[in-house]
This record gives C-alpha cells, structure tokens and sequence, in this order.
C-alpha cells in the first residue's frame, strides 16, 4: 500500500532525529519534501510546515495542488493553515492533537475537521492511520 510506504517514511526520519513529530508531501507518488520538528522547542518549525516549505521551494511553486501531506500527528492550527494556504488538497495523519496533549505537548485543542469545516472543506483528510506507530513515537521521546 503506498500510502503506508509514505506514512512509515515519516515515522522513520522522526525517529531518525529523535523526534515525534515528521511530514512527507508526496506527489506522483514521489517524495518531494520531508521533514521532522526542529530545533526541538523551536515552535516557528512544525515538521508539516518545513515539508510544505521545502516542497513548495523544490517545486517553485506557492502551491502544492497534486499533492498529499502525510504527518505523524494531526496538524495543529498553524500547519493546518499552511497546507490549506498552500492548496495541499490532502492531509493523512496518525495521532491526534488529543494524543500529543497526553503526552504533554503545548496545542490549541482545535481538531482538523473544524478547520477544515471552517475552510469550505477543501482538503480531503485521512485520520489515525498508522496511529499505533505514530504513537510509539511519543513513548520513544518522552
């Protein structure tokens, strides 16, 4: 399945750097960008939004229309906003905004499908797949 090969793809550099947040953005089937969260404590870099910068840089484009964005946890607010701001039309994600919160992380508590709602809809989202994984992530780095 590629979606899986797309989602453990982020798993792996996450853990790579020790970290359990990472991004993929994906198009053709093709990686194009990937990122984990850093400086650790730096909040200016969500892995989700250093994959959309990197990929809209690669791409030379402001958008990333064509292509999905795969990320360990459900986007926050921010990263939300970036990939609906950059035309991403598809979101796959693992844990939850209320699993990081468990395991101590600093979020607004705004789940994805009311941002999504609140923005006409327009990005096809994928919830809590591969989430056991995505979960293991927080208990390696706590």
């Amino acid at each position: 399945m590629e979606e899986e090969k797309f989602m453990l793809e982020a798993i792996k550099d996450a853990k790579k750097y020790g970290l359990h947040y990472g991004a993929v953005v994906v198009k053709d089937s093709k990686i194009i960008a990937k990122a984990g969260k850093s400086p650790p404590g730096d909040a200016r870099f969500h892995a989700e939004t250093k994959a959309i910068l990197k990929a809209t840089k690669k791409l030379n484009s402001k958008y990333l229309e064509g292509c999905t964005l795969y990320s360990t946890c459900e986007p926050c607010p921010m990263c939300f906003y970036m990939a609906w701001i950059t035309h991403v039309p598809e979101i796959v994600y693992g844990a939850t905004l209320k699993d990081s919160i468990a395991f101590g992380s600093e979020e607004i508590d705004i789940e994805i499908d009311e941002l999504n709602e609140k923005s006409g809809n327009k990005i096809s989202i994928k919830k809590e797949f591969l989430r056991d994984q995505c979960l293991d992530l927080f208990k390696q780095t706590i």
